[in-house]
């Protein structure tokens, strides 16, 4: 049974807005679940939703086994980290940890010891005397999950809580959050902004927008196989290349082009495509499908376009490089032994073998 399941889930505010529209999920006992997409889509609307701070205007909210709906914050059984820590300043890190224990009537030596086991999970013992103003970003996030983790919830539910911290900081605090959840082995509703965030952390991957859920799966099956244009362009980084053109038959083979730029399709991709003939469609292609033709052995001729390089973007891993395709721009992920120079040209390969194909009217993905 899910731990929390959402059923025909709905937000409107007033004058008809809607922020969430028709959501059903189920997040799974011990599951680590993600919710990723662009500013305002709705994903936060969603996880206040299960926390009781937000009404729900239609559609019914399970946890475990209680309808929610009507239920006070305080009965849910959920424990919240905020994207701004919400810490009182005037209270130690004990206090901060132990506050929602006192309220709730636990006696000091169960406070005490499940402070100081939380405190220990998340290597911050030596700071319980100290103050939130004495903290770093860091530290001031790690004691905003431990006053969640004392609290034994049978849901934790984050809200961006790693957007206020440096870009290492972030690297390690994921990895932190993703250990204590292999360790608490307790049910997570993460929502986030940042596909590596969603990609790196989750069990599985909720892509929202505008308040309509777009995909459910698991991190690489959202990445290879996405169900639509906008999460095929949302997921990945750089984000996947895409081109408008038509479907074309020719001598025996089937093509896709767009003026004189022309690719042959692999023939696994043809009975999904013979429909699209002559008519316009929607080609996708990740940065990392291309390649430089001088480091490939055997290129076939029809995958390789002649391309002009307008911007060198090195990453010391790979290099990423802009191109300009016939009237397209396209990005490259290459190998960083590539070392090509602004206005050089270059015959890139596609690798159709891993090119996305979608509806140019539904944008729903066709291969």
């Amino acid at each position: 049974m899910a731990q929390v399941s959402l059923r025909n889930v709905s937000k409107i505010y007033n004058g008809g807005i809607p922020a969430v529209k028709d959501i059903t999920l189920g997040v799974e006992s011990r599951e680590f679940l993600v919710i990723v997409g662009p500013s305002g889509c709705g994903k936060s609307t969603l996880l206040r939703m299960i926390a009781g701070l937000e009404e729900i205007t239609t559609g019914e909210l399970w946890i475990g086994n209680k309808l929610a709906n009507l239920l006070p914050p305080k009965d849910r059984d959920i424990a919240m980290v905020f994207q701004n820590y919400a810490l009182y300043p005037h209270m130690t890190v004990f206090d901060n940890m132990a506050f929602g224990l006192k309220l709730r009537g636990y006696s000091r030596r169960e406070i005490a010891a499940r402070v100081r086991d939380a405190s220990q999970i998340l290597g911050i013992e030596h700071l319980l005397e100290r103050k939130p103003k004495e903290l770093s970003g860091g530290e001031r996030q790690r004691v905003a999950v431990g006053r969640a983790i004392v609290r034994k919830p049978l849901v934790f539910l984050f809200d961006e809580p790693l957007s206020n911290l440096d870009a290492k900081m972030r690297v390690q605090m994921r990895t932190e959050i993703r250990k204590l959840h292999l360790r608490l082995q307790t049910t997570m509703v993460y929502v986030t902004h940042d596909q590596t965030e969603a990609m790196t952390m989750g069990d599985r991957i909720v892509v929202l927008n505008k308040g309509v859920v777009q995909q459910v799966a698991d991190p690489l099956t959202i990445y290879e196989h996405p169900a639509n244009r906008f999460v095929a362009g949302f997921i990945g980084s750089p984000p996947m290349n895409f081109m408008t053109g038509t479907i074309q038959p020719i001598g025996g083979q089937v093509y896709f082009q767009e003026g004189a730029f022309k690719l042959r399709l692999v023939e696994d991709m043809v009975p999904s495509l013979q429909s699209y003939a002559g008519q316009e469609i929607v080609f996708g292609i990740r940065p990392e499908d291309l390649y430089d033709k001088l480091f490939i052995a055997e290129a076939p001729v029809e995958s390789a376009v002649t391309s002009t390089v307008e911007v060198v973007e090195p990453m010391g891993a790979e290099v990423y490089l802009h191109l300009k395709c016939g009237r397209h721009a396209v990005v490259a992920r290459v190998n960083p032994q590539a070392r090509p120079e602004v206005n050089q040209d270059l015959d890139i390969v596609f690798d159709m073998g891993k090119a996305h194909f979608f509806d140019p009217t539904t944008e729903r993905a066709i291969t």
